[in-house]
């Protein structure tokens, strides 16, 4: 069996690159620039090598010599925050996000990287935002300048496979992802009913008490499953919620590292590990760096879930295209 290889670019903490690995992907190289993040991504993929820089400061060629080996798929998520819908301050303008958004503009790096390696397939997800109005067509120009003619805008819900949460993204691609649907949602108690409780005796790494002041602690005492402590503005006059008590026979809200969820059936807040079990990631995946970055680690990478429905649609692209 043909073992294909990876460079995961925005590598986070692993999400997508963990689920490349368990459908027997060689993750090659990765690139992050946030240090402790680097770390956690290092600690789960030692034989992987990662470099620790902005990518706006990588030559995609000499990344390749680095590594010393060439990629048959080069995946990666660029940050989402100039084209979601939760960024109350986002450019107005659709393309502004990503031509003049320096964060925006991360996108076009994530293109100029697939224009030098010429990989057999890429994948790059973000929010559905970012094929809002004149982008979609912007995109298809870009990949199609660098060589790419056929380009799909995959929308794949990530509990449609697996995954214990609601999301919805977008995975731009050269190839057609429509991975099969799983028959059962998984729910919130499926996902987390089994875990002892932080103060009890256990190894679980990042299963700890997240601290709540007592004031905020006397507000969640009241709250029903599904209602929430913090109401917040979006784009376009939105409301979204944050510090949401969990239904436990339903499926929780969208994960972002932003999110603070109460536990179905206790006072408190859900742990590191409640919030990575909530995106499919497994219990030796480990975190890293303070408690706000560890949330940030969960909420911003790919459900590992939806990561392996992918990745089994690209290996049977690749087996069948030699």
């Amino acid at each position: 069996m043909k073992m294909y290889k990876v460079i995961d670019l925005f590598a986070g903490a692993g999400g997508f690159s963990r689920g490349f690995k368990e459908e027997s992907f060689k993750i090659i190289g990765a690139i992050e620039n946030f240090k402790p993040v680097a770390e956690a991504y290092s600690t789960n993929f030692p034989e992987t090598k990662i470099v620790v820089d902005d990518i706006k400061n990588v030559d995609a060629l000499e990344f390749i010599d680095y590594i010393g080996d060439e990629p048959d798929v080069i995946i990666g998520g660029p940050p989402c925050e100039p084209f979601t819908r939760a960024n109350a301050r986002r450019y107005p303008n659709p393309l502004d996000r990503l031509y003049k958004d320096p964060i925006g503009r991360l996108v076009l790096h994530f293109i100029r990287f697939v224009a030098d390696i010429q990989p057999k397939v890429f994948v790059m997800e973000n929010v559905p935002g970012i094929l809002e109005g004149e982008l979609a067509e912007a995109l298809r120009k870009e990949f199609k300048r660098v060589g790419y003619e056929r380009i799909y805008f995959n929308k794949l819900r990530a509990e449609d496979y697996g995954t214990p949460s609601r999301r919805l993204r977008v995975f731009i691609s050269n190839i057609p992802i429509r991975p099969p649907k799983v028959k059962r949602k998984i729910r919130v108690i499926d996902a987390i009913g089994d875990l002892p409780e932080p103060d009890d005796i256990h190894d679980i790494p990042n299963h700890e008490y997240v601290p709540l002041s007592p004031r905020k602690l006397k507000k969640i005492r009241r709250l029903k499953w599904g209602q929430a402590l913090i109401h917040y503005g979006g784009a376009e006059h939105r409301v979204y919620t944050n510090f949401v008590r969990l239904h436990p026979y339903k499926l929780a809200p969208t994960v972002m590292g932003s999110s603070r969820f109460i536990h179905p059936f206790r006072d408190r807040l859900l742990t590191v590990r409640e919030h990575a079990r909530l995106m499919g990631f497994p219990d030796d995946h480990i975190f890293i760096g303070g408690r706000d970055v560890q949330f940030n680690e969960v909420g911003e990478a790919v459900p590992v879930p939806l990561a392996r429905a992918i990745a089994r649609e690209v290996k049977k692209y690749l087996d069948s295209h030699g």
